[in-house]
């Protein structure tokens, strides 16, 4: 009993069981193998989440760890992935800026928010919650977000800079417009050359690391040719009128943007105030708001006009002349000096959102880069909180928890399938609510289960958590000993490596599956792939549109539930009279309901009882065939009393049949079932048609009733088989001698 609930709380004591010195050399090939996977994959993924790179190993760091820890999954991967990346950097825009101090810390609080809600969930074990997000939802959500996943790193692979629109459609049309202008060609090569080297080599064979080996082929490119060439330079050293009136513009712009963004959080801390003290209504809130609002008018004018700015600087390609005395100079090519020999490259201005430094501007002509990456291992600390940003970040953070569970339990339950293990959803989802809340602490943003590194891992012979542990702890040796190689890594990779592990997730025919099934599945799926395309980057809209409109159609069909006459079939058995055609007898009907019978739907079957009555003058008996009534609710019990009494009225008798037992409790404890009467309930439609048939029919003029004697219905003849038959009989009146000449 001790083993058992030490078990429940520590579930990797269940490794210890039979392990075996075979078990962990597997363990060991499945975390190495995971590992060269793991670490450019999660540097990609933290920069989609609008993170520096090195945050990505930060969440491969602790996160995968405790997930393998306290989870029931023995081979499921932990960690950074794309589609919780996405809605992380989605979540965060609104919020600050991608990368500066304030995005990161807002990143640790979602992550801390996430873990918090998973696993307090897995707690009072609500893991079926996961249930509100159908497949059909899922699949178009996820399909819609391979797509913003995938364009939204064509501005690293062409090498270009824009800003983002109100609308990802208005961002990437602005990245094709740039491209056509400005593409950087080495780093369209080196992209290129990275999608080549990871598509052959998984043709030739999946296992071998293809990511690390276009990662290491294209940094030492990227070292040995000189792919990053920056310069720190002064604005005295720009000789061009233009462009110095630019950055002052810019710099001027941007200094206005600080002023009032530093103006309206003293304004609204007063405004609080305000309304703890007097109330929301107050005239001096109300001013104070209303101050609020004119300074957001204000600061999205700025915004726009700092956007210009920011394009138009990004545009000016200027030209270093070959001054080895003095610093270069550097000039717009039509304002080149005559006579002056220049370096022949293209150099820009490389620009943020925040002002210019006049004195350290930095000028690039080659292609982006990691970067330095932090040695050492993260601090752990406790997360910052804000709880005017925790109000914020709580929406997205539920849908983020779902989302990226769902997506870990649905990798799960399929490996679990294969082998063979137990898998307890609850204790999965505490062990990424665990991860989340842990990873926060070592500064990771929020992480799930991966695809691609879960199916990784097994296929390496993994066979417990173990192979995590170890993938991990490469992380913490690439941190203290291998960051400066990661240093010349190409931006323009790490886009490839995202674009290419994303195209799993796009999965059309998932809507005609979803379609072919049940046509509002299929109409579910395809409003969410389409919404979350047309609200993107405002994820959360799509897949909650997606979830009203299951919701809403659940509830439509509920309110209608199926209902159908039956009469007998020629196979014995009691079918839908109007779909195969039966005759319908005069005296009884026999009305199957398919549905719970609750307050949404109650009227719906009194009506179509009423309405059964009416066209039928003779009727003398209705039976419910009630297999499908799971539920019955207080509104049923009444709407079934009222229904009861008019039939009764009308002179005609009432009975049941195929009700279970918790419909049969509903009715004994309400009264309903001695109103009904004992004789009146029946196992199945076969016996209840043996009780209530004689007495319905009696007087009967009848000659053959459609509830006891079979239609006749000949066995049809195939068309391959009408066509043989139809080629004898002609072949047969061809060959047939002539009788007229016998008779000559």
């Amino acid at each position: 009993m001790i083993i058992k609930y030490l078990s429940s709380i520590f579930p990797f004591l269940e490794w210890l069981r039979g392990y075996s010195s075979s078990d962990l050399r597997r363990d060991l090939t499945g975390g190495l193998t995971v590992a060269l996977v793991l670490i450019p994959q999660s540097m990609a993924y933290a920069q989609l989440a609008g993170l520096p790179a090195y945050y990505g190993l930060y969440a491969a760091l602790l996160p995968p760890i405790v997930a393998s820890l306290f989870g029931s999954s023995r081979q499921l991967a932990t960690g950074p992935v794309a589609v919780v990346s996405l809605m992380t950097a989605t979540a965060l825009e609104p919020l600050a800026t991608a990368g500066s101090e304030s995005f990161i810390a807002y990143a640790i609080l979602l992550a801390l928010l996430v873990g918090i809600f998973q696993f307090l969930l897995g707690i009072v074990k609500l893991g079926l919650i996961v249930n509100f997000l159908s497949h059909p939802v899922v699949s178009g959500f996820t399909s819609a977000a391979a797509l913003i996943i995938a364009s939204s790193q064509l501005s690293k692979l062409f090498g270009v800079y824009v800003d983002k629109g109100e609308h990802h459609y208005e961002t990437i049309y602005s990245v094709l417009r740039e491209a056509i202008a400005f593409t950087h060609w080495p780093t369209l090569a080196l992209a290129v050359f990275a999608f080549a080297t990871m598509i052959v080599l998984r043709r030739i064979n999946p296992r071998i690391p293809s990511v690390l080996i276009a990662v290491v082929a294209t940094t030492v490119i990227s070292w040995a040719t000189g792919f990053e060439q920056t310069t720190k330079i002064t604005i005295e050293q720009i000789g061009s009128e233009k462009v110095h009136g630019l950055i002052d513009g810019f710099n001027e712009v941007a200094s206005s943007i600080d002023n009032k963004a530093t103006k309206r959080v003293s304004l609204r801390l007063r405004c609080d105030s305000l309304i703890n003290t007097w109330g929301e209504f107050d005239q001096r809130v109300l001013t104070c708001e209303h101050k609020i609002r004119l300074l957001n008018l204000e600061l999205n004018e700025l915004d726009e006009q700092a956007k210009e700015y920011r394009a138009s600087l990004r545009r000016c390609q200027l030209i270093a002349l070959d001054d080895v005395s003095d610093p270069p100079r550097f000039f717009l090519n039509s304002e080149l000096p005559p006579g002056e020999e220049n370096d022949s490259k293209s150099w820009r201005l490389r620009i943020g959102n925040g002002r210019l430094d006049i004195n350290s501007l930095i000028m690039s002509s080659g292609g982006a880069v990691v970067g330095i990456i932090p040695e050492g291992l993260p601090k752990l600390k406790t997360p910052t909180l804000d709880f005017s940003v925790v109000l914020n970040l709580l929406p997205i953070a539920v849908i983020i928890s779902l989302l990226g569970f769902m997506e870990a339990i649905s990798i799960a339950k399929a490996m679990a399938a294969r082998t063979g293990q137990r898998l307890d959803v609850n204790q999965e989802l505490m062990g990424q609510g665990l991860a989340n809340i842990v990873g926060a602490f070592g500064q990771s943003y929020a992480v799930s289960g991966s695809f691609s590194r879960s199916a990784v891992n097994i296929q390496a012979g993994a066979v417990t958590g173990l192979s995590n542990v170890i993938s991990s702890l490469v992380v913490v040796v690439t941190l203290l000993l291998f960051t400066p190689l990661l240093y010349h890594l190409p931006q323009a990779v790490l886009a490839a490596i995202i674009m290419m592990a994303v195209v799993g997730l796009l999965d059309l025919k998932s809507f005609i599956h979803a379609w072919k099934a049940q046509w509002y599945d299929g109409l579910i799926g395809i409003t969410t792939f389409v919404c979350t395309l047309m609200f993107a980057p405002h994820l959360d809209r799509g897949i909650m549109i997606g979830v009203v409109l299951s919701l809403v159609l659940y509830l439509i069909r509920n309110m209608k539930p199926v209902i159908a006459m039956l009469s007998l079939h020629s196979d014995g058995t009691y079918r839908n009279r109007s779909v195969f055609d039966l005759k319908q007898c005069p005296y009884i009907a026999v009305i199957r309901y398919a549905g719970s019978l609750i307050f949404s739907n109650v009227n719906y079957l009194e009506n179509q009882v009423i309405e059964t009555v009416r066209c039928m003058p003779e009727l003398r008996h209705v039976l419910i065939v009630g297999n499908g009534i799971n539920e019955l609710d207080a509104s049923g019990v009444d709407a079934l009393s009222v229904l009861i009494d008019r039939l009764h009225g009308q002179g005609l008798q009432f009975s049941v049949s195929g009700l279970n037992d918790a419909v049969l409790d509903v009715l004994k404890r309400t009264g309903l079932a001695a109103k009904i009467g004992e004789n009146n309930f029946h196992r199945n439609v076969s016996r209840a048609l043996e009780s209530i048939w004689e007495k319905a029919h009696v007087n009967s003029t009848e000659q053959k009733c459609p509830l006891r004697d079979r239609p006749f219905n000949p066995w049809p003849i195939a068309d391959e088989a009408k066509k043989a038959i139809q080629a004898k009989m002609e072949t047969d009146h061809l060959n047939k001698p002539d009788d007229s000449a016998e008779k000559q």
